[in-house]
């Protein structure tokens, strides 16, 4: 590949990588805002807090898997580094999936919710 366009493309992932920390850190804030901003609700706060939340962190996991392939893909990959990514992705991968069930109670694939 060439260097100039190596380069480029390393700050891309960078870029993706900041996107989804910022995404996490203001949905977090958000989240936080909507929290006390609706706290007289009983109960609905709570729960719109931690959908909030896990929105904020799902989508910022999504960004940070992008950005951890496209960097790995561009310098030089190793069999090591491989790896490492397989392992960064099967973890953020099990964590979304983890997320998605506590929010929506139900796989990603399924129409009906767990337990129904």
């Amino acid at each position: 590949m060439n260097e100039t366009l190596r380069h480029y493309v390393e700050y891309v992932a960078l870029g993706i990588e900041i996107a989804g920390i910022l995404t996490m850190v203001f949905g977090a804030l958000l989240a936080i805002f909507r929290y006390y901003t609706n706290r007289h609700e009983e109960g609905s706060s709570y729960r719109t807090f931690r959908h909030d939340l896990g929105k904020a962190i799902l989508l910022g996991l999504e960004f940070l898997v992008a950005g951890d392939i496209i960097a790995t893909v561009t310098i030089d990959p190793t069999m090591n580094q491989v790896l490492i990514l397989g392992v960064i992705v099967f973890i953020r991968t099990f964590l979304s999936l983890s997320l998605q069930v506590e929010l929506e109670g139900k796989w990603p694939w399924q129409k009906k919710e767990i337990g129904s």
